[in-house]
């Protein structure tokens, strides 16, 4: 089974920035912090895939459609092949200082709660049962 999650800090960068610079750098990063949780013996997954994406603000929040991109883009031959594997995407985003409840807390998630700063909670997994819509 594929599953690795992983902490970006700070807002992320827009797809539609017209800064192109920033943004091959935003996916550098998102890249690092990627390999971080790899583990040695995690494969490349050749299956369907789901990406789940939250990003935790503090102050102003872009488009939750704009955040996906960049960072399926920056995992091609780590967490994938291809971003056309890519058949569920969950792409939230949550007001640090706004009311939530968190579920199922991850030690991963917990440290981005930690470091007090904006950031992004991202968790590659298998693909649901694509042969089921809920």
């Amino acid at each position: 089974m594929t599953r690795f999650e992983f902490i970006v800090d700070g807002p992320p960068v827009s797809q539609q920035t017209r800064r192109r610079e920033r943004l091959r750098a935003w996916k550098s990063i998102v890249r690092q912090e990627a390999e971080k949780c790899c583990s040695p013996e995690q494969k490349v997954a050749t299956g369907p895939i789901m990406l789940q994406v939250t990003y935790f603000y503090d102050a102003i929040a872009i488009d939750v459609d704009n955040i996906v991109k960049p960072i399926q883009d920056a995992i091609i031959g780590l967490a994938y092949i291809d971003d056309d594997q890519v058949t569920d995407v969950l792409v939230r985003k949550r007001n640090l200082s706004g009311n939530f409840k968190v579920e199922n807390m991850t030690p991963t998630l917990a440290e981005g709660f930690s470091r007090g700063n904006e950031f992004l909670h991202i968790v590659v997994m298998d693909a649901p049962d694509q042969e089921v819509l809920i």
